[in-house]
C-alpha cells in the first residue's frame, strides 16, 4: 500500500535445552549401506509438547524420504531446558555418540567444526557466526532460519487489529541481543506508523519480567509483544499469565503460546519447518556438505486465535482476523 501500511496475510514475510534422553532406532533403504547412521536432536523440555511434536516432525519428513526405523539409522535424543551451563554439557554429550548430523543446541556450533549442523530456529544466522552468509554457509553449519525482522512490524499490527485502543506497546526480550536490536529497529519503524509509543521490556529473568510487564500494565490501553527468544519459552507460563491476569492484549511468535492461553500469534509452521530440516538430513547423509546447502528462510506463516482469552480481556475479535486465521481456539 502507498502509505506503507499492510494488512498480515498467512504467506507475508520472507525457532538450548533439562536432561538427557536416548532414543528409540530409526533407519534408511537398504541401498544406503549397512553401517548405522547417527542423527542427533536436541530441543527443549523432556515433557515440553512443543519439542515433542517438532521432534515427531523430523521424524516424519525423514519418514516421507523413504527413512524407516531400524538397525540403519538411529535417532539420538537430548534436552537442555534453557539452560545455557546445561546446553554445553548437553553439546558434549551429543558429540560422543559421534552423530552422522545433527539438529543442534544453539550451543553445539561453538562445540564443534566437523560434526554436520542442521539448525531450525536460528533467527540470524549470519549475526549470530552461525554462517558466512545465507547463499554460501561455509564451515560444517546450514539451516532453515523462521524470521526476517520485519515480521516485528506485523506482530504489531495484528495487536492494533484486535486492540485498536492500545496507545503503547512494549517489546519484550534481551536488548543486548542482535536478534532484539533487529526486531527493535522493524517495531520502532512500525510503531511510528501506527501512532503508537514504542517501548523496550528487558527480560533477563523471571523477575524483570514481571516488574516490566507490569510496569506497562500500570498505564491505560498499553499492550505487548513477546519476541522470538528462548526467554519465552522458559517463562512462558508467567508471561501468559501475567497477560492475562494484567488484561493486557499481547502477540506471540509460535502458535504455542495461544494454544497454552495467550491471546495471538503470527509466525512460521514450526512444525513444517522442522519436517522440511529431514531434506537436509538426507542430503548431508547421502554425501553432500553443509558448505553446499544454502541456508533457506520459512515460507509458510499462520495466525493462531485464542477466543476464550480475548473473551477475558473484552476484546471483540474483527471478522477479518478471524476469517484469515489459521487456528481459532475456542
Amino acid at each position: 500500500m502507498s502509505d506503507g501500511r499492510h494488512k498480515i496475510g498467512r504467506r507475508d514475510v520472507p525457532k538450548a535445552f533439562t536432561g538427557l534422553a536416548v532414543a528409540a532406532p530409526t533407519v534408511l533403504s537398504a541401498q544406503q549401506g549397512s553401517r548405522q547412521r547417527r542423527v542427533a536432536l536436541a530441543f527443549g523440555g523432556t515433557n515440553d509438547p512443543d519439542a515433542k511434536a517438532r521432534i515427531e516432525a523430523v521424524r516424519d519428513g525423514m519418514r516421507r524420504l523413504g527413512w524407516v526405523e531400524g538397525p540403519d539409522l538411529r535417532y539420538d535424543y537430548f534436552f537442555a531446558g534453557g539452560n545455557a551451563q546445561r546446553a554445553r554439557d548437553v553439546s558434549q554429550q551429543l558429540l560422543a555418540t559421534s552423530p552422522d548430523v545433527t539438529v543442534p543446541t544453539t550451543a553445539l556450533h561453538e562445540a564443534t567444526a566437523s560434526v554436520p549442523i542442521v539448525f531450525v530456529n536460528v533467527t540470524d544466522p549470519v549475526a549470530g557466526g552461525f554462517v558466512a552468509s545465507l547463499s554460501r554457509p561455509e564451515g560444517n553449519v546450514t539451516g532453515f532460519t523462521p524470521f526476517q525482522y520485519l515480521i516485528a512490524g506485523k506482530w504489531l499490527e495484528l495487536l492494533r487489529e484486535m486492540a485498536p485502543a492500545v496507545s503503547h506497546v512494549a517489546l519484550l526480550g534481551d536488548p543486548m541481543n542482535h536478534n532484539f536490536r533487529g526486531f527493535w529497529a522493524a517495531f520502532e519503524a512500525s510503531a511510528g506508523v501506527e501512532g503508537v509509543r514504542a517501548m523496550q521490556a528487558p527480560a533477563g529473568d523471571a523477575g524483570e519480567v514481571e516488574r516490566n510487564v507490569r510496569a506497562i500494565a500500570a498505564e491505560p490501553n498499553g499492550g505487548l509483544i513477546i519476541t522470538a527468544a528462548q526467554f519465552s519459552l522458559i517463562h512462558r507460563e508467567l508471561i501468559i499469565g501475567l497477560a492475562e491476569q494484567l488484561k493486557l492484549p499481547a502477540v506471540y511468535w509460535s502458535r504455542f503460546f495461544p494454544q497454552s492461553g495467550g491471546l495471538a500469534s503470527y509466525g512460521p509452521d514450526g512444525n513444517e519447518l522442522h519436517r522440511q530440516s529431514a531434506t537436509y538430513l538426507d542430503r548431508i547423509l547421502r554425501g553432500e556438505k553443509p558448505e553446499n546447502l544454502p541456508v533457506q528462510q520459512a515460507t509458510k506463516f499462520e495466525t493462531v486465535l485464542n477466543l476464550k482469552t480475548a473473551n477475558l480481556l473484552n476484546l471483540a475479535m474483527p471478522a477479518q482476523i478471524l476469517a484469515r486465521a489459521d487456528e481459532v481456539i475456542e
